[in-house]
């Protein structure tokens, strides 16, 4: 697999990876850097709650865009019913608390295991559907899940409650449990997955998957006329995208200490996380932390201002800005942002 014949397709971002043209490491270091310094330094500067608690949501979201990022922004295809790995995820957990007494962080693993066999179960069949098609197919399969969870008490002998949910009990401060008197530890784990996230992403962009996701991206059947195959490298960003948002969702019901279908595996979710990273920039890095940190505030101030008024405004305020970043800012907002950098400080994309 040469660089001539990767010029020969029609992927001018495979091409450039392959050339040895990738993004300038070390303005996504400094970049990198300076992000982390000033996310360490906010909860000493901020003291409110509510702020604080809107932080937090800014980073999980940023999270889940970032792991949808990871098989969606770099195949280009794109799925609406991510939110059933949250799911799966944040009920794993929750079960094996209630249920068998086994710490939260154990059954956050379980959950992505869970959520990456069942990714794979999904993908199998379906990723050679294209556009539209592979999207309808994932809020099928998504919504049919939901709705047996809503229908269904128990499964195997476990009372799962179906629509009225599960809380975990609050115990007081334990590290292994998961609860914590104030919201800052939250915050930081949330601010660690969200590094943990971005790193893998940056590594995998540079690595072989990366490179044959891309390729896959620009012209599927040139790629696979060069000998990839593009359900295994498909299906393995899929895998690693449903394990990373599955550890998102575990996250979020300890976090709230309430776990229900509707919050936590409707398609509201699922378009929060691929608006995000469509409106920041899929496909690259830092662009769902842009996305997730302009939409996330928006949608909270609609909740809180109109929410009761003008229930899904949020979402429609979504839909406007995703016409506006389609029409003017078609590689979205991480690309200006980009571009004033570099003409700022004279350095590449970061």
């Amino acid at each position: 697999m040469n660089t001539s014949t990767f010029q020969a397709g029609r992927s001018d971002a495979v091409s450039g990876s392959m050339m040895g043209q990738p993004p300038k490491s070390s303005s996504m270091l400094v970049v990198s850097v300076v992000l982390l310094a000033v996310g360490l330094a906010l909860p000493v500067m901020v003291r409110d709650e509510f702020y604080l608690h809107s932080l937090i949501m800014v980073l999980y979201f940023a999270y889940l865009a970032s792991a949808w990022n990871l098989m969606c922004g770099y195949v280009g295809q794109i799925s609406f019913g991510h939110s059933v790995f949250s799911g799966v995820g944040g009920y794993c957990s929750v079960l094996l608390l209630t249920g068998m007494g086994l710490s939260p962080w154990i059954g956050m693993l379980v959950g992505g295991v869970a959520a990456a066999i069942l990714a794979v179960a999904i993908g199998f069949p379906t990723m050679r559907l294209r556009g539209p098609y592979f999207a309808l197919t994932t809020i099928a399969v998504a919504e049919i899940v939901r709705i047996w969870v809503e229908n269904t008490d128990t499964v195997l002998g476990i009372n799962i409650k179906g629509a009225e949910g599960l809380s975990v009990p609050l115990v007081g401060t334990n590290w292994a449990l998961f609860q914590f008197d104030s919201k800052v530890p939250y915050y930081y784990i949330i601010l660690g997955m969200l590094v943990l996230v971005m790193g893998i992403t940056a590594i995998m962009e540079r690595s072989r998957l990366g490179v044959c996701l891309k390729a896959i991206r620009g012209d599927r059947d040139a790629a696979e006329s060069l000998g990839i195959n593009p359900t295994r490298y498909t299906l393995t960003a899929y895998a690693i995208s449903a394990f990373m948002t599955a550890l998102g969702g575990s996250f979020y019901a300890q976090f709230i200490r309430f776990i229900n279908p509707e919050r936590n595996m409707g398609v509201e979710l699922s378009i929060d996380m691929a608006l995000m990273a469509i409106i920041g920039g899929q496909g690259t890095v830092f662009g769902p932390l842009v996305g997730a940190a302009f939409l996330a505030p928006v949608a909270e101030l609609a909740r809180s201002w109109f929410g009761g008024q003008l229930p899904g405004l949020h979402l429609v305020l979504y839909g406007l800005v995703l016409i506006l970043a389609v029409l003017y800012l078609p590689k979205g907002l991480l690309d200006p942002i980009q571009r004033i950098g570099k003409r700022l400080f004279g350095r590449g994309k970061a």
